[in-house]
């Protein structure tokens, strides 16, 4: 049984393989915007179909496009150094995974100022109080994560807007967990940059991701190359996307990428809220009835289907260890490299066991997950 979605989801539908075996066999896709022939063009159309894909679950119009990279980790640094600069100053969140501190510390080596908001220690809510508090004239950006990772909190995104339409800031969003499992409304154009990967809630091949951008923001490439295009310019275009696709795209992955998005869309977001709310609510209430068990996050509104707990003062690899060894579930221990989020709930020690679900998990395998904690608990 497998509770490790967070991380990536094995359960794919069967639309996605179809879309990546056959863009693979067919002998039929070339190099997207490396030709004006047949192949090339095929290609080109996949690429771009997945992309008007994307903009349409996230609620993207005219202002916005879709660069694909390989995760949102690298869509976060492409981002995140194309968009900031050493005399800037950011707020960003301890929700963050490292796809966000890390490139921030980079940035902070080099003359970038960051602050963090901070979390309650037994809910993990944010003090949204100290987005004001931590505001300077230098202010650039809002860097937050959409959905801690760690806890399946889910930020209140509209307070996080307004901060920013109201200072003039931009607002990158780390959307690797809700994208596909919540919504995400870029409608009202103030989101600058969403982040995403295609490995987890959009059910894609691992080796996608990418961000929806503003066409409006002036970009510093990372990484520069070929373009197709504009190849006797010493610059690499800055303009977006392309400033952000380097290289040959992959093609297979961006055709199974583009069938997991449209395999939602067909499903339509109120099934999928449905089913989340349904498995949530069954494990929470037999999280409930477990004692010695402990669980991190707040429950009292929206949240994404990840669940951090321990038990007793067991360390977490133990208990994830007995869970796969004596019950074959899969699961995930320790930091889930959110380093600042156990420092606010004080689990930087021992870390904690994370249950995560997808639109495949079962009621049953539930079931068999909350009857393996209860033995676990009860020794």
């Amino acid at each position: 049984m497998y509770f490790d979605n967070a991380a990536t989801t094995v359960h794919k539908p069967e639309v996605v393989a179809k879309a990546v075996y056959e863009a693979l066999i067919s002998g039929q896709m070339g190099n997207p915007s490396r030709g004006a022939h047949g192949y090339a063009l095929r290609a080109y159309r996949t690429v771009l179909q997945a992309k008007e894909s994307i903009k349409e679950l996230f609620h993207a119009g005219d202002a916005y496009e879709v660069a694909f990279t390989y995760n949102s980790t690298v869509a976060l640094n492409e981002v995140l150094k194309g968009l900031l600069s050493a005399r800037d100053h950011v707020i960003s969140t301890t929700w963050e995974h490292n796809a966000v501190l890390r490139p921030l510390y980079q940035l902070e080596d080099d003359g970038l100022s960051v602050d963090f908001v901070h979390s309650d220690a037994e809910t993990g809510i944010l003090h949204y109080d100290e987005f004001e508090a931590l505001l300077r004239p230098e202010t650039k950006a809002v860097v937050c994560n959409h959905a801690s990772n760690l806890t399946g909190n889910i930020l209140d995104l509209n307070h996080i807007k307004a901060f920013c339409r109201e200072h003039g800031l931009m607002l990158i969003v780390d959307v690797s967990q809700t994208a596909g499992a919540y919504p995400v409304d870029l409608s009202d154009n103030v989101i600058t940059a969403a982040c995403f990967t295609g490995h987890k809630s959009l059910y894609g091949p691992g080796g996608t991701g990418g961000a929806v951008v503003r066409t409006d923001v002036q970009v510093k490439p990372l990484i520069t190359g070929g373009d197709g295009v504009h190849t006797f310019d010493r610059v690499f275009p800055h303009a977006v996307p392309g400033v952000f696709e380097a290289g040959t795209a992959n093609i297979a992955g961006i055709a199974g990428l583009g069938a997991g998005v449209q395999y939602l869309l067909n499903r339509g977001a109120e099934d999928v809220a449905q089913v989340q709310k349904r498995l949530s609510a069954l494990f929470v209430d037999g999280l409930k009835q477990i004692d010695n068990l402990h669980v991190y996050g707040d429950f009292s509104g929206p949240r994404v289907n990840v669940f951090a707990l321990n038990i007793g003062e067991a360390e977490s690899a133990l208990v994830s260890e007995l869970l796969w060894e004596d019950f074959g579930i899969a699961t995930r221990a320790g930091f889930h490299c959110a380093p600042l989020m156990h420092k606010e709930l004080r689990t930087e020690a021992r870390g904690a066991v994370r249950f995560s679900f997808s639109l495949f998990t079962t009621e049953a395998e539930i079931k068999a997950a909350l009857a393996a904690l209860r033995d676990i608990a009860a020794r």
